[in-house]
């Protein structure tokens, strides 16, 4: 489908890719990774003919579709978001162009035949296309991102930036092209999202290559791993997991290649150090030189894994390290959620989930005494010492400072080479440390308040998303950092292998209510599945307790409706292929009002069917759902 060759690309002096190598065959499942600035995104681009390579090629299969959701969207179309939908998949311009034959045929009284074949056209190309089924299609697709119910109805500008980027997934995943390729898409996405999304790619008819830091999302959707590293791609044929394993052995396999090249290098520059300038040995030295020139240098990367950085604790805290009684949060008379009770004691290690817009920042936010509750008490225990990270921690950074003043600006016992170090883990390395904090960009600034957190003297860590605009090296080393760490943990994160190492026990927000499932972060999601289907409610105790479910006799109407939706689709198909065979009658067409007529009636029946196949697609989800909890 798409075949890359030897392709080279550089910006000014710095190389891109050097005689890259990739094949993307039909129903691939690719994932790419790399360290930041290795040329991942910039490789999306080429493929889309955004960035035109130096050298080499890349073909692709003769009417070939490719997708690409990138990093950072442009403006949407000011519409609503079901016509945004219509129109990237291009079903709104085959209805007006089937709208358009239809009023010629309405208003011509001469002969309809070429008429009538384009509107013939342009209906198997819309019923290709999905076009009588598309709402619901759509509908379930916005289900599965997040959207609720109405929310096709609201003009694309109203949403904010990350719901519009699940408006462009959306809409990208619509139109269901050869090859989808998927730049960071787990970013905007909670982790219900980010399931759904998963199974979705597993079925999709085509190639699926993705760029991500969420070594979960790689795992779940990968079965080649595409390692970027020194403007060259390495495919391992394998999982995400299988490719750690692997690259880790390859990776000690060429330390001792390049140990033994080195050795080597060292060996020959001696000898032609000692007797440069010694005639009599001239002839060999001029050997040896032309023997270093001809070494294919082993380009070995230094890696930041090494780095290790064990965070300071203060003196522990007493047993109970907070307390939460009756805690509700209303903005302007929206409830955000209520009767939120629970304790967290020492040393628990914490995850706090819920869907976006649930209220897991706000809580943070009470809990860490920035923003006051509506109502009910927020209690910290005796001798606790907390620091609270949030993407607004990066405000807190002195602007008048460089990086490096401020990462020396925290007390801490590591020497200047350990800080200079743990900031080359975070990301800045070089000449970079010397930049004004006043100039970084967002993700540097949270990326710098992060490490100086890091070296805090704390017995309770409060995390809203510490791993977002970290690259998965950085997120290792935070993330053994707070294995090590004693004290008691609090975090919210959208990163499933992260949450999964660390925390012990779940606190989920769902419709204003929070619910606790002491179990680690696999139990929760296995237990919530069960728990969604039974429609059962865990407590703050193991035990659950059950709400009765839907009765018999909502199932039986159910089922009834179905069959009367099913039976009515059924009449209306029969119907719109009766009027298809009286226009093809010859004494049909001679009669210009019934042409209209017959037409007018097809378009409005149509409609009808479309209606109908959203209703049974929307009953056929109840009657599943219900089946799941049954079982």
């Amino acid at each position: 489908m798409i075949d890359i060759k030897n392709l080279s690309l550089s910006f000014g002096e710095h190389v891109i890719f050097r005689g890259l190598n990739l094949q993307i065959t039909n129903n691939a499942r690719v994932g790419i990774v790399g360290a930041n600035g290795a040329g991942k995104t910039t490789l999306l681009r080429v493929i889309m003919g955004e960035i035109e390579p130096d050298s080499g090629s890349l073909e692709r299969s003769k009417g070939l579709t490719v997708g690409h959701l990138p990093q950072d969207l442009a403006e949407l179309e000011p519409v609503p978001l079901i016509q945004y939908l219509k129109d990237k998949a291009g079903i709104s311009q085959i209805e007006s162009k089937l709208r358009n034959v239809e009023e010629k045929l309405s208003r011509s009284t001469g002969n309809h035949e070429e008429l009538l074949r384009e509107h013939s056209r342009l209906e198997k190309r819309f019923e290709d296309s999905g076009g009588f089924s598309f709402e619901a299609m759509a509908m379930k697709v916005l289900h599965g991102l997040g959207f609720r119910k109405g929310d096709e109805s609201k003009n694309c500008h109203d949403f904010s930036g990350g719901w519009k980027m699940r408006i462009a997934m959306a809409a990208l995943l619509l139109s269901s092209p050869d090859v989808l390729l998927l730049d960071e898409p787990t970013n905007h996405l909670d982790t219900e999202s980010m399931e759904w999304l998963e199974g979705w790619l597993r079925t999709h008819r085509g190639a699926v290559v993705s760029v991500s830091h969420d070594t979960r999302f790689l795992e779940n959707t990968a079965d080649t791993i595409a390692d970027l590293e020194h403007g060259v791609i390495t495919l391992y044929p394998c999982s995400y997991d299988e490719y750690t394993a692997m690259k880790e052995q390859n990776r000690e396999l060429l330390e001792k290649a390049f140990s033994r090249q080195q050795e080597q290098i060292r060996h020959i520059e001696s000898f032609v150090n000692r007797f440069r300038y010694k005639a009599t040995k001239a002839a060999q030295v001029q050997s040896r030189i032309k023997q270093l020139e001809k070494i294919e240098r082993i380009e070995i990367s230094q890696g930041i894994k090494s780095v290790k950085i064990t965070i300071p604790e203060a003196p522990p805290s007493g047993r109970e390290v907070l307390r939460v009684s009756g805690l509700a949060k209303f903005y302007d008379g929206l409830k955000v959620f209520d009767g939120v009770n629970f304790v967290i004691e020492r040393g628990e290690r914490v995850a706090l989930v819920g869907v976006n817009g649930a209220g897991k920042s706000t809580l943070l936010r009470l809990l860490s005494l920035t923003e006051a509750p509506t109502s009910g008490t927020v209690k910290h225990g005796h001798n606790v010492k907390f620091s609270y990270y949030s993407q607004e921690s990066a405000q807190n950074i002195n602007y008048s400072n460089t990086v490096w003043e401020e990462a020396r600006s925290v007390s801490s016992k590591l020497n200047d080479v350990e800080r200079r170090n743990l900031l080359g883990a975070f990301l800045f390395s070089g000449d970079e440390i010397y930049k004004s904090a006043s100039v970084l960009s967002g993700g540097e600034k949270a990326r710098l308040a992060l490490y100086k957190l890091m070296l805090e003297e704390t017995n309770f860590l409060i995390l809203d998303e510490p791993t977002n605009h970290l690259d998965v090296d950085t997120r290792e080393i935070v993330e053994r950092a707070l294995l090590k760490y004693q004290g008691t943990l609090l975090i919210v994160s959208h990163d499933r292998h992260f949450l999964d190492a660390l925390a012990e026990r779940v606190l989920e927000i769902r419709e204003g209510k929070l619910y606790d499932y002491p179990g680690n972060y696999s139990w929760f999601l296995e237990k919530r599945e069960q728990t969604l289907a039974n429609d059962d409610v865990i407590t703050e105790k193991p035990a659950a307790k059950v709400r009765p479910s839907k009765n018999n006799n909502e199932l039986r109407e159910i089922k009834k409706s179905i069959s009367q939706s099913e039976k009515k689709i059924s009449e209306i198909e029969s119907r719109i292929s009766g009027i298809d065979e009286s226009l093809c009658q010859p004494e049909t067409m001679k009669d210009g009002a019934k042409v209209q007529a017959l037409m007018t009636e097809r378009a409005g029946l149509e409609r009808e069917l479309q209606e109908a196949y959203s209703l049974w697609e929307e009953l056929s989800l109840k009657l599943e759902a219900d089946s799941l909890r049954k079982s």
